[in-house]
Formats: structure tokens, C-alpha cells, sequence
């Protein structure tokens, strides 16, 4: 046969051979390396021959020829386990097959072997790419030969099904979600919030189902993410109580908002404006009061270093930027006793001790901010940590440098930081308890440990509770004669909050609305930025940040 002849019989015949191969073999290589094998064999064969009548079924004679060589020369195809039931998932290799799809057809057979349930997926793997009898698969599993069996038909059942199907990916497969902030609202336990988040798939697994349950299948599809990923993820999330399974689906246990622009512009007009009342009234009434000179209120922060002799007298501006925050989060405490939901109703009991209320924002690329924003630049808190005797108050933000960070430890920490604080009152401490107040900014020390000596607290101190008291009660009086106006303000907040909600996740933000306006950081956050804009409060200095919004308050 003439060349030009035999090259256009093996040009009309490479999408069979093709096909051919890859009905056959485990490996899209091993398919590609048969079909030249086979191809070349052919062409070579038709060159010497001219009685070749039908000339496909001359390549398929050499096809079988060339298939029980490579079966016996090469250790890369499976010997023993035939592939005649995964085979029937792929196109007759002697109708017309196109070649891009047919290379595709062994991924996307195993792409689909990812969406089967773990014990079939398990089976499926053993049986037809470890070439694992159906008896040896049946004893390792625990289970009889029947269910081995049975999970082999469905499979193959299910990935027929999976490959004649389009899968269609969401958008987060291509342009994935990142959390713009989360928190929570609680006692931590011993497992950081971070690292369970630092993923971005724990992020898109949660954001997927924020709105509607899914099943594994269903978030792999929107995610473009095989299955088996999902499901060990989605399993360790349900475990530390992020996400809930129901019916073999799963959904959030918490809110993941995603603020339009007009929600977005509804909260800073009303923060802006209620903060505005309300920093400034109590702003004035405190500076006229004079209470900020009560001897029960001590504030011995300097910048410098601390006098053996004399203590520093308190800096206004300094001691103003931790008691009008946290006057403004104590403040309406009549209101938060008739919540009528309660904390306990709503929070997560972790499995690491955290029993809390997790939240997390997503802010889209199309999302507008309105003018004059006031954004929330790391800003933690407001946090109490009480030991019985004392608390501990603090707001981490854009202003303050505290070494002390939210996480598994912070709690442990302020605990430590009150038991010294306690023990102070009755002796000196060592070397280095003083050295690890120090470094957080709490203390600073002069002199000799062994000699002339002297320790001063750098944050404020409200030694009575007293002057907690008082203190507090200016907070409740601007409330009270703004109630009705801030109401207004807050009901028309909530209804564009809750419009946004899903049903199951309701509760949760009926009971975080029912502090708006009191320990709430965005209330706490505007009530600061007030007073920066029109000049009242001052930034602080460098110096002055470790300690900064920090108090420890007696409860005696």
C-alpha cells in the first residue's frame, strides 16, 4: 500500500485507537503510549500489504495484538482485574469519538470517583486501581463480601450518573470569598479562632451554606473543589460547632453578614449620630463634674521613665480615652437585665471550653461604602475578665499597642494580670512577674529589686465600686433622656438586619440588637471618633498606647 494511502487510514482511525486505549488502560499515559504503540504497528503493516479490504477491522485485529503485548511487557497496566465495568462509564472505542473529550473522559472518571460516599470511594480505589480482590477489600473494611459487592454496583451506577452530568461550578470557584473581619462574643477556649479561619476553604465551605444547607457534592460543585476535601473539612468545622449537619447537609451555625451599601449607610448615620449625643454630653459632664479628680481613680501613666520620689498626676486626655468607652459599654444595664433573650440561648459550647458567639462579615467588590465612614481598624472588645475581687477591661483598636492579644490565651493572661495585681497589695512580686507586666504595658518599675524600689501601674485604677458606680450613672442619664430617640434610630437598624438573616440564624441577631448602643464596639468605636473629629480628645502618644482603654476596676 502506498504511503499517502496508509497515512489517511490511520488519520481516520486515531479517535478509535484512542478510545481504544483508554477503555484499557489505568493511566491517561499508559492510553497515550498504547496508541502509538498501536498506530505505528499499523501504519507499518499497511505499508506492506494491498489485499487489505477493511481496514478497520485490520487496526482492531492489531489493536488486540498490540494491547496483549503491552499487557505482558509493561508492569503499568493492571493484570488480572479487568476494567470492563468502569469501561462501560466511557464511549465504544469503534464509534466516533471526539479526542479532546475522550482525554478528558479518565479525569473527569476520576473526578467523579471523588463524589461517592467514603466506604464506596474506599472500595472503588481498592478494587479497580490497587487490583485488590473483592474478599481481601471486604476483610480490611470490616464488612461481608455481599456489601462489598453491593457498594461496587451503586458506585458504578453513581459515576455513570456523575459523568453524564454538568457540574455546575459557582462563581466562588474562580473568585473566592475572604472573610473581611469576624469575632466573637464570649469566653475563648483553648483552640484559636485564627487558625480554624485561616484557610480560605473553611471560608468558602461556611459561605457556601450561609443561606442554605448543602450536602458535600453540592458545596464541591460550587466550590469547583473535589469532595473529599470538602468532606474533612465540613466534618472538623461541625466538630468545633461552626457548622451543623441535618439530613446529610450542612449549614452554619453562625451569621455571615454581607452589608449592602444602604445597610451599610444606615448604620454609620445612626452610630455617628447617637455617638455624637452621647460622647459629647458625657464628654462635658465629666470634665465639669469634677469627679474626674476623685481620689478613687488613679491614673499614674507616663511617657517617661518613673520618679522614685513622686508619682505622675493623671493625664486627662489619657484617662478620658478609657473611661468614655467603657462608661458607654456599661451604661443601660436596666436595659440589658430585660433582654429577653439571653446569652446562653443563642452561644456555642465549643469542645475546646469556648462557650461564645461567632460572627464574620464579607464585604463584596461591588460594595459602596458611604462618605464619611467610620471604619473598625482592629478593634477588639470591649472584654471583661473578672477574678471576684477585680476586673480587667480593655478594647485592642487602631490606637492602642497592647502586647496581650485575643486568642486561646488572652484569658489565661488577664487572670494573671489581676492574681498580680492582688498579690502587689499585700508585697512585692519578683523580678520577673514585674518584667512580664512590663512588657504588656501594665507597670513600670525604677531602682533596685534588692534596694530603693518603686512600681507604678500605668493603666487606670477605680479602687472603689464606688466610683464605679458613679461613674457609670453618668452613661445611664444621657441614655434615659434619649431613649425614645435612639429607639427610633435602633428599630429601623434592626428590621434592615434582620431582613437578611436566615431564619435559623434570627435569634442570634435579635439577642446581638438588643446591646446596640451599649457594649457594642461600633457604638464605642463612634463615641471615640466624635470626639477626635471635633477636637475634644487628643490622639494618644506613642507612649501611652500599651495602656491605653485599659482598666482594672475593684468589684468590693
Amino acid at each position: 500500500m502506498k504511503r499517502q494511502e496508509a497515512e489517511n487510514i490511520i488519520s481516520g482511525n486515531l479517535k478509535k485507537i484512542f478510545g481504544f486505549a483508554l477503555k484499557r488502560c489505568r493511566t491517561l499515559q499508559d492510553a497515550e503510549d498504547l496508541s502509538q504503540e498501536i498506530g505505528a504497528r499499523s501504519f507499518a503493516a499497511l505499508l506492506k500489504r494491498d489485499d487489505i479490504s477493511d481496514p478497520d477491522s485490520f487496526i482492531r485485529a492489531v489493536a488486540h495484538n498490540a494491547l496483549s503485548n503491552y499487557y505482558r511487557d509493561s508492569a503499568n497496566f493492571m493484570v488480572g482485574v479487568p476494567l470492563d465495568e468502569v469501561a462501560e462509564l466511557v464511549e465504544d472505542p469503534d464509534a466516533e469519538i471526539n479526542i479532546e473529550a475522550d482525554t478528558g473522559i479518565l479525569k473527569k472518571l476520576r473526578h467523579e470517583i471523588a463524589y461517592l460516599s467514603k466506604t464506596q470511594r474506599q472500595i472503588v480505589i481498592a478494587y479497580y486501581f490497587e487490583n485488590r480482590r473483592q474478599a481481601d477489600i471486604a476483610k480490611a473494611l470490616g464488612i461481608p463480601l455481599g456489601t462489598v459487592k453491593w457498594h461496587l454496583f451503586e458506585a458504578k451506577k453513581e459515576l455513570k450518573r456523575g459523568i453524564g452530568k454538568m457540574r455546575n461550578t459557582s462563581e466562588l470557584g474562580f473568585n473566592p470569598i475572604r472573610f473581611s473581619a469576624y469575632g466573637i462574643n464570649g469566653s475563648t477556649g483553648t483552640k484559636n479562632t485564627e487558625d480554624m479561619f485561616r484557610s480560605v476553604l473553611t471560608q468558602n465551605i461556611c459561605y457556601c451554606v450561609r443561606n442554605t444547607a448543602r450536602s458535600v457534592n453540592e458545596i464541591a460543585d460550587a466550590l469547583g473543589v473535589s469532595p473529599v476535601y470538602i468532606e474533612s473539612e465540613a466534618a472538623l468545622l461541625e466538630e468545633n460547632g461552626y457548622l451543623r449537619e441535618r439530613n446529610g447537609k450542612y449549614e452554619t451555625t453562625f451569621i455571615i453578614s454581607e452589608p449592602s451599601t444602604e445597610l451599610l449607610k444606615i448604620q454609620n448615620d445612626m452610630y455617628r449620630h447617637a455617638a455624637g449625643i452621647f460622647a459629647n454630653e458625657l464628654f462635658d459632664e465629666l470634665t465639669k463634674s469634677g469627679i474626674l479628680d476623685a481620689p478613687d481613680i488613679v491614673c499614674r501613666q507616663t511617657d517617661g521613665p518613673i520618679s522614685l520620689e513622686t508619682s505622675p498626676s493623671a493625664d486627662r486626655n489619657f484617662l478620658l480615652w478609657t473611661l468614655i468607652p467603657y462608661i458607654a459599654a456599661c451604661s443601660g444595664e436596666n436595659e440589658r437585665k430585660s433582654a429577653s433573650i439571653s446569652f446562653d440561648e443563642v452561644a456555642t459550647i465549643r469542645p475546646d471550653g469556648g462557650k461564645n458567639i461567632f460572627k464574620a462579615d464579607v464585604i463584596s467588590t461591588d460594595t459602596v461604602y458611604p462618605d464619611n465612614f467610620v471604619y473598625m481598624n482592629n478593634w477588639c472588645g470591649p472584654m471583661w475578665n473578672s477574678s471576684g475581687r477585680n476586673i480587667l477591661w480593655q478594647i485592642n483598636s487602631e490606637w492602642t499597642d497592647h502586647a496581650i492579644t485575643v486568642g486561646s490565651r488572652y484569658a489565661e493572661d488577664s487572670m494573671r494580670v489581676l492574681s498580680l495585681y492582688e498579690r502587689e497589695e499585700d508585697g512585692p512580686l519578683s523580678k520577673d512577674e514585674y518584667a512580664w507586666l512590663a512588657e504588656r504595658g501594665f507597670i513600670k518599675t525604677n531602682g533596685d529589686y534588692d534596694g530603693n524600689f518603686k512600681s507604678s501601674w500605668q493603666v487606670v485604677l477605680l479602687t472603689t465600686k464606688e466610683i464605679n458606680e458613679r461613674l457609670v450613672a453618668f452613661g445611664d442619664q444621657i441614655k434615659a433622656r434619649h431613649r425614645d430617640e435612639f429607639d427610633l434610630m435602633k428599630k429601623q437598624y434592626s428590621d434592615a438586619v434582620l431582613a437578611g438573616v436566615p431564619e435559623r440564624l434570627r435569634k442570634i441577631a435579635e439577642y446581638e440588637l438588643q446591646y446596640v448602643f451599649n457594649c457594642d464596639g461600633w457604638f464605642l468605636l463612634h463615641c471615640i471618633t466624635a470626639l477626635l473629629e471635633n477636637g475634644k480628645l487628643k490622639p494618644p502618644t506613642e507612649g501611652q498606647k500599651k495602656s491605653l482603654m485599659t482598666l482594672i476596676i475593684s468589684e468590693k
